[in-house]
């Protein structure tokens, strides 16, 4: 205690500055060093009590270190090392291209100081405070701490105490937290980390009284806390403490670790990425609270930390409909359709709600990139991951080089028949309207129902079906086992002629020849390449994948508003970064893409090793003979039509680019290779497709008003709230468990045994409550 001739500095090393504030400076810190001065301490004598306070060695002279000032009257000692930030999402999710994400008011613990007497506020209570405290509790015991000094803070994540442990801090009378929430995190995190329990005796608006679980069995720990309603702040008006129990069982879980507490510890994780996994997130839970919650727990907290940064689930829904209208001012041109069904209450409408149904849309920036795309689109869908289940639909196109790019969206309620035929209806009136186009997509009943539907516009010649060979082997797998029958049914699928195809095939056969009956009740021109007649320029699956990690990673976390305008930044992103690319590359007076040039460049170097024969005065008809280097003796001869664009090999005709046999025929001729390549691998056609960027959103408060009924999320798309989240993920052969891995205890994690049957629960320990 600072005596008459004496006085407190608090010395803020770690923290941060607020302005603003009612006092004009606020200094926030996890942890001030409280320093007892004297009238007559000298500089040097203050910066050494700071390096001892901190553990350094108390040299002045040569150090990195060096002062900052913390307020008009009391130095603060800052150390060179500062605190690493945690990562922040790349993406803006708000819809504000180009502006700081903004999220949700939280705050994590911090012990705050208040300015000693004299230097701002008093650190005494208001003599006028309107507090009531009541009398003691029934069965309190234990004399009550005084406190001369009472101090303003919170033992959390970041307290330490002297001996440098994190979260064993112990309470002090007149301890202040912004908060309930607060208070009651830093008391949960303090019996975590204790390694006992506690049980609420009172909670209210207004009081909190906890105790230890065997309070009356030789145990006195005690806190209450009360609300200050004149500050708006919860104080610790009475503490006993520490515990002197010891720990009763062994367990691998803590009561007071719940969702709550797991869901702050998190936040900074999920800021920095919202698709974390949840195994991950359990075991960074685990090591750092030493407790392994439930998978249950942690992705409630999950939840909840996904609600706090990108708003809440509900609520989510009825930001729709604005969105949408502030979009479409936006951006003239947006297709945004919005289906609700109506609500029932006791068997009567209520007109004033609606439940969400489905959301198709698409922005004019991706309906003009489609023009200049090749002529085939990927359908596929994706589950989302959040409070309320549902189904994310992505069409994804392709430019010249090989870059993907999402053009159309749909939020759904699962995948069948009516879900895809109210997707693809749109997708086909609004951005493929193209004739000949090539749906590439998996064996789903739906997507089949929808496209063959007569008034749909899919049906041949307005557009054909190809079918994901990835999809097609995963199925196979499904009925044979082993990794070789699968790769060749996969190399048949790509070969790009009948002889080919044919070779493959018969090794299948001789495999099993029940696989080639497999094979071959699925129509060849849906999952050959030789058959397809060019449509697919090579392409063999739908992407999604691929789509999904490199351009809408993380979206399928979030809630559905977020969701939506995630993809309009992230498309905002694309587009500037790839348009960019095209531009770089026009300057460099390029004609063709990277991709298309890598490709040319490794078919003329094989392309020296060939005897060409011409047929026709015309320089269109010829043959190609293939020989070894040496030109002993013929690999092959293949036919090559330039008049037609054909070649035996089939590459000319599959990928729209010459193959190294109609490089030779052209080196030849003397003629130039440039006419025989697709429009679409010009640099011109790839640079119009990033031509039309995505505009920035107008502000909020410029949107129009949304008058129409309140959008509610559907009840029956909650996830169950017991249990583990049942899993969306379509399994194959190889989520196929080890059946000799024996299984092992939830508690002790011990083979041999349950959870049930563990020999552990409520065996006695020596451990002690205090470490």
């Amino acid at each position: 205690m600072a005596s008459e001739d004496s006085f407190l500095v608090l010395v803020h090393h770690r923290g941060s500055i607020k302005r603003k504030t009612r006092s004009g400076v606020k200094f926030t810190d996890k942890d001030p060093l409280c320093i007892i001065v004297r009238p007559t301490t000298g500089y040097d004598a203050l910066v050494s009590s700071v390096l001892e306070k901190l553990g350094l060695e108390a040299t002045v002279a040569g150090s990195s270190s060096r002062l900052a000032v913390a307020s008009s009257s009391v130095p603060v000692y800052e150390p060179a090392i500062q605190p690493v930030a945690s990562p922040s999402f790349a993406v803006d999710l708000s819809g504000n291209v180009g502006d700081e994400v903004r999220y949700g008011e939280h705050h994590l613990t911090e012990l705050r100081c208040p300015t000693p007497a004299g230097v701002g506020e008093g650190l005494f209570d208001d003599p006028d405070d309107d507090d009531v405290e009541p009398d003691m509790i029934a069965d309190d015991s234990g004399d009550d701490l005084g406190a001369s000094h009472p101090r303003r803070a919170t033992a959390g994540f970041g307290a330490r105490d002297t001996e440098g442990s994190a979260g064993m801090t112990e309470f002090q009378v007149g301890q202040q937290f912004q908060d309930k929430d607060e208070a009651l995190l830093s008391v949960k995190t303090y019996s975590i980390r204790r390694g006992v329990q506690y049980k609420v005796v009172e909670s209210n608006y207004r009081r909190y009284v906890g105790k230890c679980s065997e309070f009356g069995n030789g145990c006195t720990w005690l806190i209450r806390l009360s609300l200050r309603q004149r500050k708006g702040i919860w104080e610790v008006k009475r503490y006993n403490g520490p515990h002197t129990c010891l720990a009763t069982s062994i367990s691998s879980d803590h009561r007071s670790l719940d969702y709550h507490v797991i869901a702050t510890f998190i936040m900074p994780i999920i800021r920095a990425d919202a698709s974390v996994n949840i195994k991950v997130l359990l075991n960074a839970t685990a090591a750092h609270f030493g407790f392994r919650p439930t998978y249950r727990r942690v992705w409630m907290a999950k939840q909840k930390a996904v609600a706090i940064i990108y708003g809440d689930w509900d609520e989510s829904y009825n930001e729709l409909p604005r969105w949408v209208l502030g979009v479409q001012l936006t951006m003239p041109g947006t297709v945004a359709v919005l289906r609700t069904c109506p609500v029932r209450v006791g068997g009567q409408l209520d007109e004033s709600q609606a439940n969400f149904h489905r959301l198709f849309w698409t922005f004019p920036p991706c309906i003009e990139a489609f023009h200049h795309c090749k002529p085939l689109v990927s359908i596929d869908g994706t589950h989302l991951y959040g409070k309320y289940e549902g189904t994310l639909l992505v069409t994804i196109a392709q430019d010249g080089n090989s870059n993907i790019l999402p053009v159309a969206f749909a939020l759904v309620e699962s995948e069948n028949a009516e879900s895809w035929s109210f997707f693809l209806s749109h997708l086909r009136q609004h951005v493929t309207p193209q004739p000949g186009l090539l749906v590439i997509s998996d064996r789903h009943n739906g997507i089949k129902a929808a496209l063959e539907a007569p008034d749909g516009g899919w049906l041949p010649p307005a557009a054909y079906r190809a079918f994901c060979i990835g999809h097609v082997a995963a199925n196979f797998a499904l009925t044979f086992k082993g990794k070789d029958a699968r790769r060749l049914l996969v190399n048949a699928a790509y070969a790009k002629t009948e002889v080919e195809f044919d070779y493959w095939f018969d090794i299948l056969r001789s495999e099993n020849l029940a696989m080639c009956d497999w094979a071959n009740r699925i129509e060849y021109s849906l999952w050959t390449q030789y058959c397809d007649e060019g449509r697919r320029f090579g392409h063999m699956t739908t992407n999604i994948s691929e789509c999904v990690n490199s351009i809408l990673k993380g979206v399928r976390n979030l809630p559905v508003c977020s969701l939506v305008k995630a993809t309009y930044a992230r498309l905002a992103e694309l587009f500037v970064r790839k348009g960019r690319e095209a531009e770089a590359q026009l300057g460099t007076r390029q004609q063709f893409s990277q991709y298309l040039v890598k490709c040319i460049e490794a078919n003329l170097k094989t392309a020296r090793c060939f005897t060409v024969t011409v047929y026709d005065r015309d320089n269109s008809e010829y043959t190609v003979a293939e020989t070894t280097p040496t030109g002993s003796f013929s690999l092959g001869s293949y036919r090559v039509s330039l008049a037609s664009q054909t070649c035996d090999c089939g590459y000319f005709q599959a990928l729209h680019f010459p193959c190294p046999h109609a490089l030779a025929c052209c080196a030849y001729s003397r003629l130039t290779w440039q006419p025989y390549v697709h429009q679409v691998y010009c640099l011109s056609s790839i640079f119009d497709v990033y031509q039309i960027g995505i505009t920035p959103p107008i502000p909020e408060d410029f949107w129009p008003p949304y008058d129409g009924p309140t959008v509610i999320p559907n009840p029956n798309m909650r996830r169950a709230r017991e249990g583990r989240p049942r899993s969306t993920r379509i399994r194959t052969n190889m989520d196929d468990a080890d059946p000799n891995r024996p299984k092992r205890c939830g508690l002790c994690r011990q083979p041999g045994h349950t959870r049930r049957s563990c020999p552990q629960a409520g065996r006695p320990t020596h451990t002690g409550g205090n470490k």
